[in-house]
């Protein structure tokens, strides 16, 4: 493997599973073994992290006093911010994973597309009598010639009905759950420089219950 050449335009983000240095992690349980290597191969690049904004970390485990790291980040040569020269790199809420999801924004006007991407929610599970709806719009369907087109009709109709379904009823559940991941965000962010006491644990606890229904 080579260094990038100079007429190469790269863009490199996810989780590394590596800290750069002790400030990227809470405590001193620390070793620069890993760390040394993994900068001399970004410098090896010529690359450089960009900036993130919204947290100090990305990861943090689940036990009562947390660990947090910055294992994920984007990197990019040059080329790459000459291109793009008002890139942002927020850090939004996790939800239920460990992670932090890192949202890169160019600062491209980015065309314009009226659909949201459908997306199944685990709460819909709960709600009264939907396998039941589930199961009428699956058998309903009986176009296609091949058990692959008819498995495909199924599921387009079916994802028609489930975002028709979901526009009717998600209004409340959606401005519950803004406020909940709000209230677990504030929780995350307090805990990377202080320990959450015993009321604000249980907080969390009950927060991410109530997350998990929805």
């Amino acid at each position: 493997m080579s260094p990038i050449g100079h007429d190469t335009t790269i863009l490199i983000g996810g989780d590394f599973n590596i800290i750069c240095g002790p400030h990227e992690k809470n405590n001193a349980n620390y070793s620069d073994r890993w760390p040394f290597l993994f900068n001399a191969i970004i410098d090896a690049f010529n690359l450089r992290e960009l900036e993130l904004s919204g947290r100090h970390f990305t990861w943090a485990n689940n036990l009562q006093v947390p660990t947090f790291e910055k294992l994920d980040r984007i990197l990019s040569c040059k080329e790459w911010e000459l291109k793009f020269l008002h890139t942002t790199v927020q850090a939004l809420t996790r939800e239920f994973s460990d992670h932090t999801p890192l949202f890169l924004n160019t600062g491209e006007a980015a065309s314009v597309n009226n659909q949201s991407p459908f997306k199944f929610e685990l709460g819909w599970f709960l709600h009264d009598g939907f396998f039941y709806m589930v199961k009428e719009i699956w058998q309903s369907v009986q176009q296609g010639s091949t058990p692959l087109e008819k498995w495909q009709a199924k599921i387009r109709r079916l994802r028609q009905c489930l975002r028709g379904w979901a526009k009717n009823i998600s209004g409340a559940y959606k401005k519950e759950k803004k406020s909940l991941l709000n209230k677990l965000d504030e929780l995350d962010k307090k805990a990377e420089t202080t320990p959450l006491d015993g009321n604000e644990l249980n907080l969390k606890h009950a927060l991410n219950n109530r997350l998990a229904e929805l």
